[in-house]
């Protein structure tokens, strides 16, 4: 049960509920073992729980599985998808639906110790703690030989483009516990891939969080799902969660990255032009300039399309691109305007021309951003910015 501590603040006592949430897809195999596991982790402790696995329909055994697990008295429960994939939304799913004080999740593969489940839970006990992850990266945890060096720096990037949002040394991990008022916190769920535990840290504003060591274990039965596919969704949940957690700045900020892309394009395609071409002074180096200038615009145009606005995309893209075009020459005139006016009206500026040129490059990039986010890719009443979309993996 909860109560409240003197400071009128919610604390959970050695009683709290505890619901253990496991998403499955043909992890049938490894079942068995982990709610054994789990048993005879929760067993001394003695307080109610729940195992709760939601299985993406792997139609693999596993309902014959928890059937029999049931008939032997483990508090075992299956939901069985049948409209939606993917690890996070699952566990998401499986939230929604514990009975418990206490949200544990951990994976299937056995890769989880479930014998770390009492610290975990110990650690929730102090209520200024929102947060648990049994780590592989704080002083006593680690992995089990053969991970290999791929996973292992697979890993350790993952956790470095991960250091925006939080800065405890283990964000990638799946097994971690939070209170339920925690999760009720969250707005705007919409995870993509399998990493729920970053997605929660931000979205529930947990401040306080604590890691303690685990012992990550090498999959026993079954396939990895780790795959490239869930390497490009955690760049894109990464995207989801700057523009949740920086807002405007990040737009601007990947508006920027897209530009300097453009720049690289620009510069390329010229090159090539005049190497193919190898103008004479006149209208052929023109063409090559225009011509260079243009693909970069339209590359720029489809990069900001897809990922600075891709809430756009239920737009029309030509009339975007008619608007874009007209957009970046205004702001090219903007630039050039500034760059050429402040050297004649300013002394200053007279004798410091590269400070005229950069300042009017701030004011184009400026002028050019406002102009795509306010009308070129502007959000219609009837789009749904990523923030607000039902999880999707």
């Amino acid at each position: 049960m909860n109560q409240l501590d003197n400071t009128g603040s919610e604390r959970l006592d050695a009683t709290a509920c505890v619901s253990i949430v496991v998403p499955t897809y043909k992890e049938a195999g490894n079942l068995t073992p982990l709610v054994m596991g789990i048993t005879e982790a929760m067993r001394p402790l003695g307080r109610p729980y729940e195992i709760i696995l939601v299985d993406d329909n792997s139609r693999d055994g596993t309902e014959e599985v928890v059937a029999k697990l049931a008939r032997l008295d483990h508090p075992v429960k299956l939901i069985t998808r049948m409209d939606q994939r993917g690890l996070s939304s699952a566990v998401l799913r499986g939230f929604r639906e514990a009975k418990g004080d206490v949200l544990v999740c951990m994976d299937a593969d056995l890769s989880h110790p479930p014998q770390a489940l009492p610290v975990l839970l110990e650690s929730l006990r102090d209520r200024q703690t929102d947060f648990v992850i049994g780590s592989r990266y704080v002083r006593g945890g680690g992995t089990e030989e053969g991970w290999g060096l791929f996973r292992w720096l697979n890993s350790k990037v993952a956790t470095l483009l991960a250091r925006p949002f939080t800065s405890v040394a283990d964000p990638m991990a799946g097994f971690f516990a939070l209170p339920a008022s925690v999760f009720r916190r969250a707005t705007s769920l919409s995870p993509v891939g399998y990493k729920i535990g970053l997605e929660l840290i931000v979205k529930c504003g947990c401040k306080n969080i604590r890691e303690v060591p685990i012992r990550f274990a090498n999959r026993k039965f079954g396939e990895s799902k780790l795959s490239l596919r869930e390497q490009f969704n955690y760049i894109k949940h990464l995207k989801r969660l700057a523009d949740y957690k920086y807002g405007t700045f990040s737009e601007m900020f990947q508006f920027c990255l897209v530009g300097g892309t453009g720049t690289v394009v620009d510069l390329s395609i010229y090159l090539l032009l005049l190497v193919a071409f190898v103008p004479r002074p006149g209208a052929a180096l023109a063409l090559c300039r225009g011509l260079a200038i243009w693909v970069a615009m339209t590359w720029n145009f489809f990069l900001n399309r897809r990922l600075t606005f891709s809430h756009s995309r239920l737009s029309k893209a030509l009339p975007q691109y008619g608007r874009f075009v007209l957009a970046c020459s205004i702001g090219a005139l903007v630039n050039w305007f500034i760059g050429v006016a402040l050297p004649l009206k300013a002394s200053f500026f007279e004798a410091h021309k590269m400070y005229a040129a950069a300042l009017g490059i701030l004011a184009g990039l400026v002028f050019n951003y406002a102009m795509s986010r306010y009308w070129v890719f502007r959000r219609l009443a009837h789009s749904v910015p990523h923030s607000t979309k039902p999880p999707e993996d």
